[in-house]
């Protein structure tokens, strides 16, 4: 059952990088892509407090609650700590939102997929299938 048949709203998605810009940028990318007007909860969390690259729990938690809305939240993230921070959000009980995932896909090709999955209606399997699906896309 998709988040909108059961009465939610759409899978929402997280996109983690090192940079703010990066992230902001996938997400525009992603959502462009997407081929028509969505109103997606697709957030972006790069960078630190301040604005310097790292990652930083607090700005990936506000965005996963910003995303939310019920029918769990996709999370990607591009490399080493920015992958552990979520984990070790997702530990941490009530930190994050239940059915918050941390997807294992390649950053670019994995937001885009899943963004596009998730504006078809799907659920957070199909949208976190997706995304991972991204992994065998050839470029030769």
């Amino acid at each position: 059952m998709s988040g909108t048949e059961s009465g939610t709203g759409p899978v929402g998605i997280v996109l983690v990088s090192h940079s703010r810009q990066v992230a902001e940028s996938v997400a525009r990318l992603a959502l462009g892509l997407a081929g028509r007007v969505v109103a997606l909860p697709v957030e972006a969390a790069g960078g630190t407090e301040d604005g310097a690259l790292g990652t930083s729990s607090e700005l990936i938690a506000e965005a996963v609650r910003r995303a939310d809305r019920g029918a769990g939240v996709a999370v990607l993230a591009d490399l080493g700590s920015a992958v552990l921070t979520v984990r070790t959000l997702l530990a941490e009980e009530g930190e994050l939102p239940e059915g918050t995932r941390l997807v294992d896909a390649p950053f670019v090709e994995g937001a885009v997929a899943a963004v596009v999955t998730a504006s078809t209606g799907a659920d957070l399997d199909a949208v976190a299938a997706a995304a991972a699906e991204a992994y065998g896309y050839r470029k030769l």
